[in-house]
Order: C-alpha cells, then sequence, then structure tokens
C-alpha cells in the first residue's frame, strides 16, 4: 500500500537529502518536515488498518496489524516532535562550539536513518528483516551517541556497539533456529515469515522453539535494556544528544520489545505453556528492582532517567509476560512512557543548556529562570513517577491489580521498586526545580511545545482513553495473548 511505503521512503529520502544538506541552516525544517511526512502517512496508515483490517504486502515481506501499526504512530509522533525540539536544541550546541558542520550533517541524516530503520524493524513480516534492521538500528545509534566526539561519549558508544551487536549475534541465532524448526513444516519460501509461523505454530517443534526463544530474549532483551544485559543504556542517554536520548528512550526500547513479543506469540502457540511469560516475568520483575536502588547514585541528570527507562521496560516486561488484561496495560504503558520520558529529555536539555552542565546539584531554581522548563521537567516527573492522573498511574495500577489477582507473590516487590524510585527521583528533581538558582537564562526560546503537548496527551490518557484507542488497546492485546 502507498501508505507504508511513504511511511519507510518518507525517512531514508529524507536522510539521503539530508546528507548533503544537513549542515545548512535549513536543515532543521528540512528534518522536521520529512519527520511530519512520515507522521501523515503513518497516520494514513493507521486509518486504513482500523477500517480494513491487517494487510501484507511486497510479496508479504510486510505486514501491519492492530499490534504494529499502533507503534508505528506511536515512532512517527515521537520522532515529529523531537525533531521540532532538536532543531533550536542542536543549532545551540553547533553555534556554541559543541558540535562542526559536519557532525550536524550527520546528525540529521541518521536521525532520519534511525527512524527508518526503527520503522522498518515494526513493519517488516521476515524475522530476517527484522533482524537487519535492528542491526541497522544499532549502527546509527553508535553514530549519534559518538556525536560530541568525546573521550565519554565514545566510551558509551563503544560499549553500546559492543554489548548491543553480542546481544543481536545472539538473537540472529535464534532467528536461524526458528528457521531449522520452520523449514520442515513450512519450505524455505515462507519460514522467516511471521504471519506464515502464526499460522503453523503448534506444528513447531517445541524444544527448538523454547531454545531458539532463549537467544531471541537474551539477544532483542539487550537492546530492550533488560537487566543484567543494561549497562549501555544509562551511558548511551547520558552521553549522546539530547533528542537522541529522547528517541532511544521512548523509540527504541519499544522497538526491541515488540520483537521479543512476535516471538513470544510463536512459542506459546508451540508450547502451550507459559515459558516464554514466566521468562518474561522473571526478568521484568528483576529489571523494575535493580535500577530503582541505582537511582539514588546518579549524579548525571541524563543517566538519572536512563536508569527510569530501564526500570520502566522492566515493567512493560512484566506485564506482556503476566498477558491478558496486562497485556492492554503494558500497550498503554509504552505509549505513555514514550510520550512522558521524551518530554522529560526535552526539558532536560534546554535544563542542561542554562546550567552548562548535567550534574544534578548544579543545576538548581529552574522554575525561577524559566518556569516553563522548570515545570515541565516538575510535571513530567511526577507523570513518570506514578502520580495520578496521569496515564502512567492508570497503566501502573492496571499491572499491579493484575498482579495481585494473579501473581500475589510479585507484589509487594514491585512496590518497593516503585516507592525507591519514586523516593529517589523526586528528592533530586525538586531541588534542580525549586532550589536557588544557579542557572542562566537561555538566550534563545526553548522548543517547549512538545514537553506540553506530550504531557497533554498523557493526562487526557490518564483520565479518559478514547473508545477506538481502547478498541485499538485491545485488539493488540488479544494478539499478544
Amino acid at each position: 500500500m502507498i501508505e507504508l511505503a511513504l511511511v519507510l521512503a518518507t525517512p531514508f529520502a529524507t536522510a539521503i537529502l539530508l546528507a548533503l544538506f544537513g549542515h545548512r541552516r535549513g536543515a532543521a525544517e528540512i528534518n522536521s518536515a520529512g519527520s511530519l511526512l512520515t507522521l501523515v502517512a503513518a497516520a494514513a496508515l493507521t486509518i486504513h488498518i482500523i477500517s480494513d483490517g491487517p494487510m501484507t504486502v511486497y510479496d508479504e515481506q510486510f505486514f501491519v496489524d492492530p499490534l504494529n501499526v499502533f507503534l508505528i504512530a506511536l515512532t512517527a509522533l515521537v520522532g515529529f516532535t523531537t525533531s521540532l525540539f532538536s532543531g533550536p536544541y542542536m543549532r545551540v550546541e553547533h553555534d556554541h562550539g559543541r558540535l562542526s558542520s559536519a557532525r550536524l550533517r550527520l546528525y540529521h541524516s541518521m536521525f532520519q536513518m534511525f527512524m527508518c530503520t526503527m520503522l522498518t524493524a515494526l513493519s517488516t513480516n521476515n524475522l530476517g528483516i527484522l533482524w537487519v534492521a535492528m542491526e541497522a538500528a544499532t549502527l546509527t545509534t553508535v553514530l549519534l551517541v559518538s556525536l560530541y566526539r568525546t573521550p565519554a561519549s565514545l566510551e558509551a558508544a563503544w560499549k553500546y556497539f559492543i554489548l548491543c551487536g553480542v546481544g543481536i549475534a545472539q538473537a540472529l541465532f535464534g532467528t536461524i533456529l526458528i528457521y531449522f524448526a520452520a523449514e520442515r513444516v513450512l519450505g524455505q519460501s515462507g519460514a522467516l515469515l511471521w504471519t506464515h509461523l502464526d499460522a503453523v505454530k503448534s506444528h513447531l517443534e517445541p524444544t527448538v522453539l523454547s531454545l531458539a526463544f532463549v537467544f531471541l530474549f537474551v539477544g532483542y532483551g539487550t537492546k530492550t535494556g533488560l537487566v543484567p544485559l543494561h549497562n549501555w543504556l544509562a551511558d548511551a542517554h547520558a552521553e549522546g544528544p539530547t533528542p537522541v536520548s529522547a528517541v532511544l528512550s521512548g523509540l527504541l526500547l519499544n522497538v526491541a520489545l515488540y520483537a521479543i513479543i512476535r516471538c513470544k506469540v510463536l512459542v506459546d502457540g508451540a508450547l502451550n505453556t507459559h515459558f516464554a511469560g514466566n521468562m518474561m516475568m522473571a526478568f521484568g520483575l528483576l529489571t523494575v528492582v535493580v535500577p530503582a536502588f541505582y537511582l539514588s547514585r546518579q549524579k548525571d541528570v541524563k543517566r538519572l532517567f536512563g536508569y527510569s527507562s530501564i526500570e520502566h521496560m522492566g515493567l512493560i516486561t512484566f506485564a506482556f509476560g503476566m498477558g491478558g488484561v496486562a497485556s492492554f496495560a503494558g500497550l498503554l504503558h509504552m505509549t505513555v512512557h514514550s510520550l512522558t520520558k521524551s518530554a522529560i529529555f526535552f526539558a532536560v536539555g534546554h535544563a542542561a543548556q542554562m546550567a552548562g552542565t548535567q550534574i544534578i546539584d548544579d543545576i538548581r531554581g529552574l522554575v525561577k529562570m524559566s518556569p516553563t522548563i522548570g515545570w515541565g521537567l516538575m510535571l513530567g516527573s511526577l507523570a513518570i513517577l506514578g502520580m495520578p492522573p496521569f496515564g502512567v498511574f492508570t497503566s501502573e495500577f492496571m499491572i499491579l491489580t493484575t498482579s495481585i489477582k494473579h501473581y500475589p507473590w510479585a507484589t509487594p516487590i514491585l512496590l518497593t521498586a516503585l516507592g525507591v524510585a519514586f523516593a529517589s527521583m523526586f528528592h533530586k528533581v525538586q531541588g534542580m526545580v525549586f532550589g536557588e538558582p544557579t542557572v542562566r537564562p537561555l538566550a534563545h526560546n526553548p522548543a517547549l511545545l512538545p514537553v506540553f503537548l506530550h504531557l497533554g496527551l498523557v493526562l487526557m490518557l490518564g483520565l479518559w482513553i478514547p473508545p477506538y484507542l481502547a478498541e485499538w488497546y485491545r485488539q493488540a492485546a488479544r494478539l499478544i495473548g
């Protein structure tokens, strides 16, 4: 369909254009225009899927259903708002000498290429193409994380490349095992097509599928930031440009978890047990607990929110592991986490520019120097900590009540971790926002429309989920199981 072609081709064409002109003054506008076209195409694709149902196109190599079209739309939306934020932000970085013109061109082109790889991973029906797209996303983000070329950013990019490279190799082996199990049933032509695999999942060899899921879970779990494979994430968030931190936290982690969910559906059908769900619950719970106790030790504000992202991805993974109503809550939490965390990073980026540093103790009095930045950071932090009436509270409440009903032993662990995270983050953010001023006003107008747009959507989802969106979540939750 033309809508899907535009979703994939627009960021790719924009990346090529920006590779040629990404250092010029109009590059930020080109970046935003390309992202807007992608968002419009994603909206048209969403309308098509809602009205006509799932579709396979391009010789069945691409497949769109209520699960991935929801993530495609979310990715396009956050990509567009991030491009709006990154225009003035990256211009200041360039004007202050932190970025050369060549690196600014690299940033703009790789931002769009990163969007292209994520949208390809979300829409492909071929598990081999999914793996290739995830590897390409790794390579583009390595270039983005290392953009400043400081020793710390190069170290973070190298750590990211090594850990995620090893992880993605495990995912490749898991993909090969799925092909091995399916080739006997489907033949060579359709052995990696998810729709074909889903149709015959009950006939696939259970032992091979369970082993494949272990490798796929380790591989894509590394990209998701699941403990103990999370060590790259906080460094990448801290050392890369703030717009990169926003899309890493708000989008890439979702894409990696989506790959795990697709594989879980196949394994559940082949084994008729809760093997995959139990593994996701175990590592999800561990991923909620461990970063909660790291938060109080963080001195870098972007590392602080990087660890918060790890915690929330653990909670989402735990929800999908439980299944049922929790899958609905997991999808809602993916949405509100992406919107809230990207809004927080937008505010943090401006706060760091005001202070000239990312050290928490050196950022004080934001609300006095710039009320919009201060309140944006405060409201975003309250939202991500699960305060009502924001949508994060709604999704966390649904996850916790499902846990109380089906896995009561896990509920005290979740509540303890969430309580520790709340106390650690609220204490640090309160000082940044309301302390005695140590920051200077910005010399330019901050790009804060995306911050309050995202927080407004998160507030709306906490008070009211539109019926069509709720039905969208229900359909996707039924696919997950």
